[in-house]
């Protein structure tokens, strides 16, 4: 009986010793809070699997010359990884996952915020605004893409933009930026391209409502100095489709604001809401190039999505108390593979010399090899633009196959994506030299890491389907989110 008592009050002691420890846990440490955070930074990397992640990291330590150099989003102290598979199957596509990551729910693919049903789904995005915090919605792609639009618009049909673009205009949404003025301005109109079908101009719609409107490449600089004066909206779409590459951008000197950029500047604006605020992030490129398989232009829009996780980073740093960044990915997307053939070594060098993308400049660019054109003289350039030097008799012998498919006009997708037939070729010789390979063109349904700091972050750590993501966000902040009845 006494040994019984001596460790009944043991281990009642040891409880209060735990309570007490657990009371004292400081918010902003990775352990679980008790309140729910102020700030909060949602970064979706699409297409963003494990293997972009390490490969991106393995890039800039070779860069670098550091084999301890890390990306800022591998060293966050809680880690987790999701599956990602829709309702209607297992491989998701982004409006499907988008829906997920927004809402809890899951859809079919193809569908925006929406049961399979047609029952409408609440973001987290809507009730953060109901709750009075300031919001944000920022990608690398036309903003009435999916991810994007699944935050702030409802459709059976991912691709009916123009009425994608007419709920964000009508979201209240306080901080857009990114690309795809095309579905907001009306047709014929003057300063740019347009898709849509009426003379609806969205844009100056947002203008009678009090936002602050950048459109076109014109309007960057203006974009990047303003400073708002308190409470104030901003809605800047930059280019008419999606924001380039990151390896565009950089090579070709285009004036467009990198997402670490915009990020920051929806830092400056929405700080100023005093209620805090709700930002969704999205590297929607990094999908495109993979969808390519373009093994720089994915790696370089990683570390442009890394540079923008910094930019969050340093607030939370002023803020720790007060701060959530929660990264995850939506799916992956190339079936990208570290390692070819018997080889059991990168070398990721081989990139170093790649200047452009594969689909913008390579497939649909000025960069593409057309019907009839100089075969020696696109050699030379897939040189001077890709690091395709000293051809090994089977790389010239492939990308010649490919020259002879586009000369003749034949279509081959089974082999080469809906891409130009060289372009592939030559993105597959490069990668294949760096010991990568890609098994698809489309996305693939394996589980995908997320990390996460700050308050409330342990929430998100573990084995998780994508849709637990936004349930455990929604828990935290006191959300109600789901079907709408």
């Amino acid at each position: 009986m006494f040994k019984r008592n001596v460790f009944s009050r043991v281990a009642a002691a040891l409880v209060l010793v735990l309570f007490a420890a657990a009371c004292f846990i400081p918010a902003g440490t990775g352990l679980a809070a008790s309140k729910a955070p102020k700030y909060v930074f949602y970064f979706i990397g699409d297409g963003l699997g494990a293997a972009q992640r390490q490969v991106a990291e393995f890039y800039l330590q070779e860069k670098n010359g550091d084999k301890n150099t890390k990306l800022l989003m591998n060293t966050f102290p809680v880690a987790g990884i999701n599956t990602t598979h829709s309702s209607d199957t297992l491989v998701t596509d982004s409006a499907a996952a988008g829906t997920a990551l927004a809402t809890g729910m899951k859809t079919n693919n193809g569908i925006i915020s929406m049961l399979p049903d047609g029952t409408r789904t609440k973001t987290l995005m809507e009730t953060a605004e109901e709750k009075g915090m300031g919001t944000g919605l920022i990608s690398t792609t036309r903003i009435t893409h999916a991810t994007p639009a699944a935050f702030a618009s409802h459709n059976v049909n991912r691709d009916n933009e123009n009425e994608i673009a007419e709920d964000i205009a009508a979201s209240g949404v306080d901080f857009i930026a990114g690309g795809g003025f095309r579905h907001f301005v009306p047709q014929n109109w003057q300063w740019g391209k347009s898709k849509r079908k009426d003379d609806r101009n969205l844009l100056t719609e947002m203008l009678n409502k009090g936002y602050n409107v950048f459109t076109t490449m014109d309007d960057t600089q203006s974009f990047l100095n303003f400073t708002p004066k308190g409470k104030q909206k901003v809605v800047a779409l930059l280019n008419d489709t999606h924001i380039p590459y990151d390896i565009d951008r950089i090579n070709s000197n285009l004036d467009v604001p990198t997402l670490a950029q915009m990020t920051q500047k929806g830092i400056d604006v929405l700080s100023k809401y005093e209620k805090g605020f709700f930002m969704m992030i999205e590297g929607g490129r990094i999908d495109h190039a993979c969808h390519a398989n373009d093994a720089a232009g994915s790696i370089l829009d990683t570390l442009a999505f890394d540079e923008s996780v910094k930019s969050a980073y340093d607030f939370y740093l002023k803020h720790p108390n007060d701060t959530l960044i929660v990264i995850v990915g939506d799916h992956e997307t190339g079936g990208l593979g570290l390692g070819f053939g018997k080889n059991y070594f990168l070398k990721l060098d081989e990139l170093f010399d790649a200047k452009v993308s594969v689909e913008d400049v390579l497939s649909y660019g000025n960069g593409a090899y057309k019907k009839g054109a100089n075969r020696e003289e696109y050699f030379k350039y897939l040189e001077q633009n890709l690091g395709l030097d000293n051809l090994t008799d089977a790389e010239k012998a492939s990308i010649i196959k490919a020259m002879d498919l586009v000369d003749s006009e034949v279509k081959s997708d089974a082999s080469y994506g809906s891409y130009n037939q060289v372009a592939i070729a030559a993105t597959h010789a490069v990668s294949e030299r760096a010991n990568l390979q890609w098994t698809t063109y489309a996305h693939s349904g394996t589980a995908i890491p997320m990390s996460a700091i700050g308050v409330g972050a342990t929430n998100f750590g573990g084995y998780k389907d994508n849709t637990e993501i936004a349930k455990a966000m929604a828990e935290l902040m006191g959300f109600k989110i789901g079907a709408i009845k």
